[in-house]
């Protein structure tokens, strides 16, 4: 058998009709071997009888004579082939859990490498063999394995799955196209799943870009975190500078209070010492005066007697006691004074403090420009956007939605919905203004009422003198001095927003707990002339702008 292994190949032992190794193989008078069921088979639906091979013609059916040398022949290569393919398989890897089996192996099933559309099974690299030599199975569509090859079957028509309506969006078999599908837009599966591939593509990158984004937005994040990190140590490290030098101050005040009352304390005992120290050397004289009276009575010599009485007559060396007092110090006025000088210390880290406060909101300065198109019909708009005051004739301008027709108010054109920012504006001559930032849906036309929960976080000036938060309810500001400027500093996240006398450093008022949703636009309204006396603009100035 090795020698005829080496001398005939695998074609010679296929029928050429069923193109598999010969299965009672039988020789007909033109000498050509086929199958004896292949040929009957075929001389059963073929007449005249003809050798499918050579086309020799047989105007009566042979007879078939079994050819028991290609049989034997056909038999030992099936064997061998059978003992190849068993030692083949010994070398394929088993298929686990997950992947998908031979459906051709018997036994042990090994791991597919194909699965074929047309026959709806899947081989191993032994059994797939047929499928890449023999011509007939070569034009059979093998993909990579799958299982449930019957799902790409049409259910209705039990035809393979290979086109695609377009009009159904769904897999349709070649009867559905001219049955339940007839008219569509109809496409092969090729077709419709390179058409899908490029979507998957877009939609891929789109996706691959939202991650990217989401990255940057991570980083940005992270950033802000670091951001607030160090702007929190710095504001840790200055809280603690304040509060340490206003503890050394109270702690000096109270060293210095208590320094002052024992002082006065030790004055006071020192004299007491000196009075209690003469008093003592005079109760001595007196105690010695006493001792020669008391011998002198007791004596019986009437001349020494007389002489001696004499002397003792004289006054003893003492001074009057009445009108001398040793008061307690008076301490009035010392606490009072103490406390007024920490007061005053306390006053000047304060002011450091709310400087400190006002350089760091500062930081957060923007550009802000009036916007004309929001203006009332009645101010007056410098070139450059940054002075706004009343005028004396109403414009006739166009109808404009932005418009504000009944308050006169101009808002900035910038607008902000993150973040902070903040801005100065000169109030300087005037005895009424508003200013604040408001959100852009409020409303426009006719009357507004300035409060938080209509969209306004405003303070203003009016009669000169006297300053409000309009909040609600109305706050009544008490300021030392009125602002000459004024910053307007607004924390979005933080839903903050603060004014500052810029000159004096001083914090003016602020409203928190705010919620913000949608953008927020810087607001101005310079208000009635007040008899002329009002007619100075509201002027947008640049931060750290000196005069």
């Amino acid at each position: 058998m090795s020698a005829a292994s080496c001398l005939l190949t695998e074609h010679q032992f296929l029928c050429s009709i069923c193109q598999d190794v010969f299965t009672d193989p039988v020789t007909i008078p033109c000498g050509h071997n086929f199958c004896k069921a292949c040929i009957t088979q075929h001389w059963n639906i073929n007449v005249p009888y003809q050798c499918p091979n050579c086309k020799k013609l047989f105007y009566t059916r042979p007879e078939l004579q079994v050819n028991t040398f290609i049989s034997e022949m056909a038999a030992q290569f099936r064997q061998s082939a059978q003992q190849e393919a068993s030692s083949s398989s010994s070398e394929q890897q088993e298929s686990k859990p997950g992947e998908v089996p031979c459906d051709a192996c018997t036994g042990t099933r090994l791991k597919a490498l194909k699965s074929c559309l047309v026959c709806l099974d899947s081989y191993c690299e032994t059994h797939l063999e047929p499928h890449l030599t023999r011509p007939g199975l070569k034009r059979h569509q093998l993909i990579d394995p799958v299982e449930n090859l019957e799902d790409r079957m049409c259910t209705k028509h039990d035809k393979l799955l290979e086109l695609f309506c377009k009009t159904d969006q769904m897999c349709v078999c070649m009867l559905c196209t001219v049955l339940d599908h007839k008219n569509h837009d109809v496409v092969t599966l090729k077709e419709e799943y390179e058409g899908k591939k490029a979507e998957l593509k877009k939609t891929d990158d789109e996706i691959q870009q939202m991650i990217q984004k989401r990255r940057l937005k991570i980083q940005e994040i992270k950033h802000s975190v670091e951001l607030s990190e160090e702007d929190g140590n710095k504001e840790i490290a200055g809280g603690v500078q304040v509060f340490t030098a206003m503890k050394e101050s109270v702690e000096r005040s109270q060293a210095e209070l208590i320094r002052t009352i024992k002082e006065k304390q030790r004055k006071t005992e020192k004299q007491a010492e000196g009075f209690i120290k003469e008093l003592e050397q005079e109760i001595c004289e007196l105690k010695k005066r006493s001792t020669e009276v008391e011998q002198l009575s007791l004596s019986e010599d009437h001349l020494h007697l007389l002489q001696r009485s004499r002397t003792l007559k004289a006054a003893p060396p003492t001074k009057n006691w009445t009108g001398v007092r040793v008061s307690p110090p008076s301490h009035e006025g010392t606490v009072r004074r103490a406390l007024n000088q920490l007061e005053e210390t306390l006053s000047n880290q304060m002011k450091k403090l709310l400087e400190i406060e006002l350089k760091r909101v500062q930081q957060s300065a923007v550009d802000v420009t009036l916007d004309p198109d929001t203006a009332h019909p009645k101010l007056i708009l410098s070139d450059d956007g940054k002075q706004v005051k009343l005028g004396d004739v109403k414009k006739n301008l166009s109808t404009n939605p932005k418009r504000f027709d009944y308050g006169h108010i101009v808002l900035a054109k910038q607008s902000f919905s993150s973040g902070r920012f903040y801005f100065e504006v000169q109030v300087k001559g005037k005895t009424k203004w508003d200013l604040g930032v408001v959100r852009e849906s409020i409303n426009r036309k006719g009357s507004i009422t300035p409060t938080p929960q209509k969209g306004l976080w405003v303070i203003c000036l009016r009669n000169e003198n006297q300053y409000y938060a309009l909040d609600d309810p109305l706050v009544h500001l008490s300021l030392k001095s009125g602002p000459q400027k004024v910053g307007v500093f607004v924390d979005y996240e933080e839903g903050l927003v603060s004014f500052h006398d810029v000159d004096a450093a001083a914090l003016i008022y602020s409203f928190t707990g705010c919620y913000f949703t949608e953008k927020l636009y810087p607001f101005f309204g310079p208000c009635l002339k007040d008899g002329g006396k009002n007619s100075a603009p509201l002027i947008i100035f640049p931060v750290n702008h000196t005069e």
